[in-house]
């Protein structure tokens, strides 16, 4: 006869909610980056650049800008990605037909091969734990990462370059701003 044991809960987390999920975000992050080194090595593309193939598949003749603006990233982001692409024969860059100024992205037909590869992906190891999600969480983490990528993009509390006073050591001057 076996003895069961009360299993005990457990522990709460110790990290304030704003914690939690910067570590989480991290872990996510470094999955990102592990997973995406990984696909360099074996589909010779990263992450982004699959993400990139994937939107241009999808959205054929899109700009570089409106591509930009899809992955919320400014357009220079965009430009080595671009390139290393170009250079590799997956897209191709040409003029759009209504706006010679205007460049619009196509896959090759070796970047439409590299389109359809989903064994080994960010993608498809994302695809596998959102299988596991109910629409309805699914949909609440699609506002809380907007929310949180809104408010990264926005800006932070801190300035953008340090000032005199940081630099020299001291503490930061109040400004109105911060008594709202």
């Amino acid at each position: 006869m076996s003895r069961s044991r009360a299993r005990t809960p457990p522990p709460p987390d110790p990290l304030p909610d704003v914690l939690q999920f910067m570590r989480l975000l991290w872990a996510v992050a470094h999955g990102l980056a592990r997973t995406s080194r990984r696909m360099t090595r074996t589909l010779g593309v990263t992450g982004p650049q699959r993400l990139v193939l994937r939107v241009v598949g999808l959205l054929p003749g899109a700009s570089p800008g409106d591509l930009a603006s899809i992955m919320h990233v400014h357009p220079s982001t965009l430009t080595g990605v671009l390139k290393r692409l170009v250079d590799q024969g997956l897209l191709v860059r040409g003029d759009d037909p209504r706006d010679g100024r205007r460049a619009v992205l196509r896959l090759t037909a070796r970047g439409r091969r590299a389109n359809v590869a989903e064994k080994g992906t960010v993608e498809a190891a994302i695809g596998r734990a959102l299988a596991q999600v109910s629409a309805r969480d699914r949909a609440a983490t699609r506002r809380v990462l907007g929310r949180l990528a809104g408010g990264l993009t926005e800006g932070s509390d801190l300035p953008a370059q340090p000032t005199r006073a940081a630099r020299a050591g001291q503490p930061p001057a109040r400004s109105a701003r911060s008594h709202r």
